[in-house]
Parts: C-alpha cells; structure tokens; sequence
C-alpha cells in the first residue's frame, strides 16, 4: 500500500484523487499515513511543503464530513422530538416507573 500514499516515492500530488471526491474513512486514513509521513522528516522541503498542504486539505474534508453527519443528527432528532416535550423518555410513559 506504500505506493498508494501520497509521499512515498516521487511525492507528486497528481496521483492521489483529488479531496473533494474522497469519503471520510478515505480522508481520515491518507491524513493519518500523511502525518506518519511527515513525522518521518525524512522528504525534502518542496515534497514537506506539498505534503503538509494536502494534510490541510484532507482535514478540512473530514471536518465536513463530520459537520454534515452532526447537521443529520440534529435534524433527525428535532425530528424525533417535535411535539413530544423535552423528549427525555420515549413512548407514552406507561411503565415509566419500574
């Protein structure tokens, strides 16, 4: 898999998928190998720079992959409780007290 990582070999960028297209386990698991990459400290400055840029770049993406699932799980649990009070039980309260 070494191959695949941005950083090992030539260190060009042109071969990674762009980050918009990446999923976030995609782009939580290339930042993960970037940071190893890049704790290694054993590329040149231009490949550093080129590395660390695409490490920006894939934690914003999972930034908004997180965003977005927090924005869905809001909204699926206003949802959930609209016109049910303060939604802290669910059903009609029978049984409540055991």
């Amino acid at each position: 898999m070494s191959q695949d990582v941005f950083g090992a070999g030539d260190g060009r960028a042109s071969e990674q998928p762009p980050v918009e297209e990446l999923g976030y386990e995609e782009a939580r698991d290339e930042l993960v190998e970037t940071v190893k990459l890049l704790e290694l400290g054993q590329m040149g400055l231009d490949d550093s720079l080129a590395l660390w840029e695409r490490g920006e770049a894939l934690a914003r993406r999972c930034e908004e992959h997180l965003a977005g699932a927090k924005a869905k799980v809001e909204a699926a649990l206003s949802r959930g409780t609209d016109g049910a009070g303060d939604g802290a039980g669910a059903g009609d309260g029978a049984g409540a007290d055991d």
